[in-house]
């Protein structure tokens, strides 16, 4: 049984007031801005894309998982400064996701990790076809699985 699923980046209603912050505004919340000079290597978590070389982009601190259990999370996040929101059809799995070696927590309605798997992104649509053969994984966090920084969140759709 194929099982539908949706990923999404970070909305960029979440971030847009630090887009247009001066420098030192930056600094005082904790928020780098930087120049990138490889691709791929700074994946955007609005656009879901790889960001290009000479493009600025921020580094910044973000709650990925604002939930009320012990699972709550947050950590650094790379964001172009004119990133739209990345816009995928059901099933439909980024490039940026494809190259990476990636680690998977799978959370329960009640924000519970009930499984993790580490996968190279080229084999994540069986990983997550096998995740969600379990009815009780609802979503899944995806993280890059060296730096282990979060990249996106894919939940089962309808």
């Amino acid at each position: 049984m194929q099982h539908a699923f949706q990923i999404l980046g970070i909305q960029p209603t979440e971030v847009q007031a630090l887009l247009n912050l001066d420098a030192t505004a930056l600094k005082k919340q904790g928020i780098a801005k930087i120049v990138v000079d490889e691709k791929p290597g700074y994946p955007c978590r609005v656009s879901l894309q790889d960001a290009e070389i000479g493009e600025d982009i921020l580094c910044l601190p973000f709650e990925h998982h604002s939930v009320n259990s012990p699972y709550r999370s947050s950590g650094p996040v790379f964001i172009r400064l004119q990133a739209q929101a990345a816009s995928l059809a059901k099933n439909e799995i980024p490039l940026m996701l494809r190259h990476r070696l990636l680690s998977l927590r799978v959370y329960n309605k009640e924000a519970m990790m009930i499984d993790a798997h580490t996968v190279e992104g080229k084999h994540l649509e069986k990983v997550i076809q096998d995740i969600f053969s379990n009815s009780e994984s609802l979503y899944i966090q995806v993280h890059n699985a060296d730096p282990g920084c979060y990249n996106c969140q894919i939940n089962r759709a309808n």
